[in-house]
């Protein structure tokens, strides 16, 4: 039963904190769109829309969070988005909070 409880708790995650999600990919290496579509979907077994990913991503550019370079491999052009400092310490906050979550006394 708790196998259940993590996948379901994986997909709200991934669908709540979306922004948070991207930049942690983002930040293990450099991806283009598709790719971070194609990677949330086989990690996490969430079905990721073209919708809201690439607002999202557009929004995290936006605020600072991430940089995108158009690449061309293979006669495509792909947009591939690179984290920053001010992406890394975004999620460096989210990881502060996270701890002090865990370490609450009132959670058992």
């Amino acid at each position: 039963m708790t196998e259940t409880y993590q996948e379901e708790l994986v997909q709200r995650i991934i669908k709540n904190l979306l922004d948070i999600q991207l930049l942690r990919m983002v930040q293990t290496q450099p991806l283009w769109g598709y790719k971070i579509k194609k990677k949330v979907e086989a990690d996490f077994n969430v079905k990721l829309r073209h919708g809201a990913l690439y607002p999202m991503l557009n929004q995290l550019e936006q605020n600072g969070f991430l940089t995108s370079q158009r690449q061309t491999k293979g006669g495509r052009a792909r947009k591939v988005y690179t984290i920053t400092k001010k992406g890394k310490e975004y999620l460096q906050s989210y990881y502060a909070i996270l701890k002090t979550q865990m370490n609450d006394d009132d959670i058992t």
